[in-house]
Formats: C-alpha cells, sequence, structure tokens
C-alpha cells in the first residue's frame, strides 16, 4: 500500500509554509492588534493626565479660593459690630481646610485680604469693606487651624485681629 503523500509546500519570498508555520501569522496579527490598543491607551492617558486634568484641578481649586475668600470677608464684617464702644468679642469662621488638596493662609495686606496658597495659579485679593468705627485690621488665618475674628475696643476705635486657637 503506497504511503499518503504530504501536500506540497509552497514557496512564498524564500520561504516555505507549513502546517506550523501558518498558525503564526493570526497570532503576530492579534498581538499588532494588542499592542496598537496598548499605545492608544497609554496616549490618551498621558494627555489627559499631562494636560487636561491639572488644568481642570488648577480651575477648579482657583474657583474655591474665589468664594473662600468671598465668604472670608463676608463673615469678617459680619463679626464686627456696627455703632459699638465697648467691644470684647471673639467670632469662629467656618472655611474649608485644604484647597486642591493643599493648605493656605489668608492675611489682611494694605486693606486687603489675601489669599496664599502653595500652587502658583490659586490665590487672589479682595478689598475690605469695614465701618469705619474700624481702628485697625492684622493677623492672619492658617487652613490647618480654626479662623477667629476677635474684635476690641481701643481709644480711637475697634482693633480687629484675625487669628487661629489662640488669638
Amino acid at each position: 500500500m503506497p504511503e499518503p503523500s504530504q501536500p506540497p509546500a509552497k514557496r512564498r519570498s524564500g520561504g516555505t509554509f507549513t502546517a506550523t508555520t501558518r498558525a503564526a501569522s493570526p497570532v503576530v496579527g492579534k498581538a499588532l492588534e494588542a499592542g496598537i490598543v496598548i499605545l492608544y491607551i497609554g496616549l490618551l492617558t498621558t494627555t489627559l493626565y499631562a494636560g487636561a486634568i491639572p488644568e481642570y484641578r488648577s480651575a477648579a481649586a482657583q474657583e474655591v479660593a474665589d468664594r473662600t475668600l468671598a465668604d472670608a470677608s463676608a463673615e469678617l464684617r459680619a463679626a464686627i459690630p456696627h455703632n459699638a464702644t465697648a467691644v470684647n468679642a471673639t467670632t469662629r469662621l467656618e472655611l474649608p481646610r485644604t484647597i486642591g488638596s493643599s493648605a493656605y493662609t489668608i492675611r489682611v495686606t494694605s486693606g486687603r485680604l489675601v489669599l496664599e496658597h502653595p500652587h502658583p495659579s490659586v490665590g487672589g485679593k479682595t478689598p475690605l469693606a469695614l465701618p469705619e468705627s474700624v481702628e485697625t485690621v492684622d493677623g492672619h488665618w492658617d487652613s490647618q487651624e480654626s479662623a477667629n475674628v476677635r474684635v476690641r475696643d481701643s481709644p480711637n476705635g475697634l482693633v480687629v485681629r484675625l487669628g487661629g486657637e489662640g488669638s
């Protein structure tokens, strides 16, 4: 009985295809497809984390800083009694502990409240609109401490001091 013959090997660009080498073609194709998908996801992730997301976080932090400064200014105004002569009062304010995951400071400089933040694109200033009876305003609030406003009388008017827990 004659032995079954194998199909003739096909020649193509100097190599031969056999049953074992033909199976490599789909595997290589799928590996290339997977590589392209991984490359696409990597580029998309890099683009988002290097550009769009940090800009959005900075913009959101600046919005929170603006609202915090406006609220602090309004609460400071509300803590000062109008037309009072003998005052010795302390008022506690509620301010966020962090802005953009970082601590910050609010201080009085040249008649303005100034928010100082470690990120260069976050911060701000707002003018103080206080009664004429206020002689001086000084001090600062650290966001990691409770924010207090201490108002006391002096011979020339009211003295307002911003401070933390011990002021």
